[in-house]
């Protein structure tokens, strides 16, 4: 494979990286803006109705967990989780609009807080393996893995470049 098409094959990759990384922030913020929604509400009877409408029954041991959790959320809580939402997402805004337009310090970026995040899903695995654990961990094993294949192959045409002068 050319150096042209090697190219337009790592553009178009940062690309689907950087729609999931602008993804990820969207879902993230429609979470967040979906918290404000239960400031001054009855948590209690919210939770309960959840539990009911997914036919859990809300004496049983993680619905129960569930119903506490809500129980002992205060409004300030609220206000602070969807606050840290959008920061999220507009770090994920961020790293996704560097990312589609190609700039190396977004690749770095998104290398960084991705690689972060792998130590912490292992953790939860060894706490107990699901599907949707290892789908995370692996998902974003290719995700970092990708970041470091094109920064390595960036740099390796940077040096090919330089000697090549």
């Amino acid at each position: 494979m050319d150096n042209v098409k090697k190219k337009k094959h790592a553009i178009r990759g940062i690309r689907i990286v950087s729609v999931f990384e602008a993804s990820k922030g969207l879902l993230v913020l429609l979470a967040g803006l979906g918290l404000l929604e239960f400031i001054h509400k009855d948590l209690h009877l919210v939770a309960e109705q959840l539990v009911r409408q997914f036919h859990l029954n809300p004496a049983r041991h993680y619905p129960r967990i569930f119903i506490d959790a809500i129980n002992n959320l205060t409004d300030g809580q609220l206000l602070a989780m969807a606050f840290s939402a959008l920061l999220y997402s507009a770090v994920r805004f961020v790293e996704a609009v560097g990312l589609w337009l190609q700039k190396q310090w977004a690749e770095w970026f998104g290398l960084l807080t991705g690689g972060l995040y792998i130590p912490v899903e292992l953790l939860e695995i060894t706490r107990g393996i699901t599907w949707p654990k290892v789908t995370v961990l692996i998902v974003n094993i290719g995700v970092v893995g990708y970041l470091a294949c094109v920064l390595y192959q960036s740099g390796q045409n940077h040096k090919h470049e330089e000697n090549n002068a």
